[in-house]
C-alpha cells in the first residue's frame, strides 16, 4: 500500500513534482560544476600564471656572504660560487616532490663572438639551458618555465659528450641581438674563445626582456665553454672537472598553498608539532626550506610577486565559486518549499482521511519525505551529470589549454556529495509544509472537503 501511494502521488501532481525536480536539477547542477572546477582550479590558476615565471628561485648561498678587504668588495660580480646540476636530482626526494611543474637550471658565459669570415669581435652574454629536458617524469626546461618565449626555428641540443671541443654547437639567438649581427637561421659564427668554438643558429628568439640580446645555448656546451671540459671528460684539470657541472641559478615552478600568516613564520621557531604541519603543508616557503634541505649550498626564495598574485586570484575565485553554490542551493530550497506547501494544500484531504483512518503523523511524514528524498536522489543525479558537463564547457572556455571533455571532470566522488545535498535541500525546502499539514486537524480538514 505504501509504494502504492508513493507512486500514485508522482502520476498525480507531475507538474508539481517536475517544479520541485527542475529546481534541485538547477541547484546541484551548479553545485556540481562550482565542485568540479574547485577541485582543480589550483593547477588551472597555476598554469594561467606561469607565464609570469617560476615561482621558487634557487642560489648559491655564498653570494649572500659579502666579501671586502680594507673596506673593498672583492667578491666577483657573478658571485664566485656555483651549485652542481647532479644535486637537482635531490628535488625528486623531497615531501612535495609532485607538486615540481618545472625546473630550469642556468649558467651565464662571457663570449666574444665573430661571424664567419669577419675578423670584428662582438662581446655578448650568453646563457646556458636545459630545453626539453628529461627531469624524471617530466618534460621541462626554459621552454617549459618560460611559455611566452616566441621561437622562429629550432631550440639547440646539447652536443655529445664524446664529441671533442672543435665540434659545432646549436644556439638561439635573441631577436634584437641577431638584427644586431645580421644573422638568420642556419648561419654561423665562432666564439674566440680557448679553444675556437664553432656556433650555428637553429633559432631565432623574441622574450620580451633582456634576453633578446643574448645568445640561448643548451646548459652542457656553456659548462663546456666555460670551464673547457665536456661533462664526461677526464682529460682536463681537477678543477675544471670539479665545475664540469656547475650552474649558477635553478628556477623552479611549483603547485603551491596560498600564502597565509602562518606559511610566513620562522619554522625554527615553531614546537615541533607545529613545524611538522608547517612543513607538511604545501606553501612556497616550505618547498623552498625542504629545497635548501636538500641541495648543499643552496639558498631558495619564493618569487613573492608571482605566489602572492596567485594566492590572491585563487582565493577570490574561490569565494566567488562558494558564493554561487550557496545562493543555488538556497534559492532550490525556496522553490522545493513553494512546490511542496502548493502539493500539500491540494491533498489536504487525503491528508485528513489518512489520519481518520488511523495512520500515525510518522507514517504520513515518512510517506512525504519518501517522495520529497526519491525526487532529489533523481534529480540530484541528474544534477551531477549536467554540472559535470558544464565545468568541462565552463573550463574549456575560461582556461587556455584544456580539452573541454566531460571526462575531464567526471569526478565519481562528488557524485555521493551532490546528491546528500540534494536531499538536504529537498527535505529541509518540505519540512516546513510537512509540519504544517501534520497540525491539522483530520474532523476539521474533511469538514472543508464535505
Amino acid at each position: 500500500m505504501f509504494f502504492r501511494l508513493l507512486m500514485e502521488s508522482f502520476r498525480r501532481q507531475r507538474r508539481r513534482k517536475m517544479l520541485a525536480g527542475v529546481a534541485i536539477l538547477l541547484g546541484t547542477t551548479a553545485v556540481t560544476a562550482m565542485l568540479a572546477l574547485a577541485t582543480t582550479i589550483g593547477d588551472r590558476i597555476h598554469k594561467e600564471l606561469a607565464v609570469y615565471g617560476a615561482n621558487i628561485v634557487v642560489y648559491p648561498k655564498a653570494d649572500l656572504l659579502d666579501v671586502k678587504v680594507g673596506g673593498v668588495d672583492v667578491k666577483p660580480a657573478s658571485g664566485g660560487a656555483y651549485l652542481k646540476e647532479s644535486d637537482l636530482a635531490k628535488l625528486k626526494g623531497i615531501f612535495w616532490a609532485n607538486n615540481i611543474t618545472g625546473v630550469s637550471p642556468e649558467l651565464p658565459v662571457q663570449l666574444a663572438i665573430a661571424k664567419q669570415g669577419d675578423n670584428r669581435l662582438f662581446p655578448v652574454k650568453a646563457v646556458g639551458y636545459w630545453f626539453d629536458h628529461d627531469f624524471g617524469t617530466l618534460k621541462t626546461g626554459a621552454d617549459a618555465l618560460h611559455p611566452w618565449w616566441k621561437l622562429q626555428g629550432d631550440w639547440p641540443i646539447p652536443q655529445a659528450p664524446e664529441k671533442g671541443p672543435s665540434d659545432e654547437d646549436e644556439v638561439v639567438i635573441g631577436s634584437k641581438l641577431a638584427n644586431q649581427l645580421g644573422l638568420s637561421i642556419g648561419d654561423r659564427f665562432h666564439s674566440h674563445l680557448t679553444p675556437v668554438t664553432s656556433l650555428r643558429v637553429t633559432g631565432i628568439a623574441t622574450t620580451g626582456d633582456e634576453k633578446d640580446n643574448e645568445i640561448l645555448l643548451a646548459l652542457r656546451d656553456a659548462q663546456r665553454i666555460e670551464f673547457g671540459v665536456s661533462p664526461r671528460s677526464t682529460d682536463a684539470s681537477p678543477n675544471a672537472r670539479d665545475n664540469s657541472d656547475a650552474i649558477s641559478r635553478v628556477e623552479i615552478s611549483a603547485r603551491t598553498k596560498p600564502e597565509d600568516a602562518f606559511a610566513r613564520v620562522d619554522p625554527d621557531s615553531l614546537s615541533p608539532q607545529q613545524r611538522e604541519i608547517w612543513y607538511c603543508r604545501p606553501y612556497a616557503n616550505s618547498i623552498a626550506y625542504q629545497i635548501r634541505e636538500a641541495i648543499p649550498g643552496a639558498q631558495a626564495e619564493q618569487v613573492r610577486r608571482v605566489e602572492q598574485s596567485e594566492g590572491n586570484v585563487l582565493k577570490r575565485i574561490s569565494g566567488l565559486m562558494w558564493l554561487i553554490s550557496a545562493a543555488a542551493l538556497l534559492a532550490a530550497g525556496f522553490a522545493v518549499s513553494a512546490a511542496m506547501a502548493t502539493a500539500i494544500l491540494e491533498r489536504r484531504g487525503e491528508i485528513g482521511l489518512m489520519r481518520s483512518l488511523g495512520a500515525s503523523k510518522g507514517a504520513i511524514a515518512f510517506l512525504f519525505y519518501s517522495e520529497t528524498g526519491l525526487l532529489a536522489v533523481f534529480a540530484g543525479s541528474l544534477g551531477y551529470l549536467a554540472g559535470s558537463g558544464l565545468a568541462a564547457w565552463l573550463g574549456a572556455r575560461i582556461f587556455r589549454g584544456d580539452g573541454g571533455a566531460a571526462g575531464a571532470v567526471l569526478i565519481p566522488v562528488l557524485l555521493p556529495v551532490v546528491v546528500a545535498l540534494a536531499l538536504v535541500v529537498a527535505i529541509a525546502g518540505s519540512t516546513p509544509s510537512i509540519r504544517t499539514a501534520l497540525r491539522m486537524e483530520p474532523s476539521a480538514i474533511l469538514r472543508e472537503d464535505a
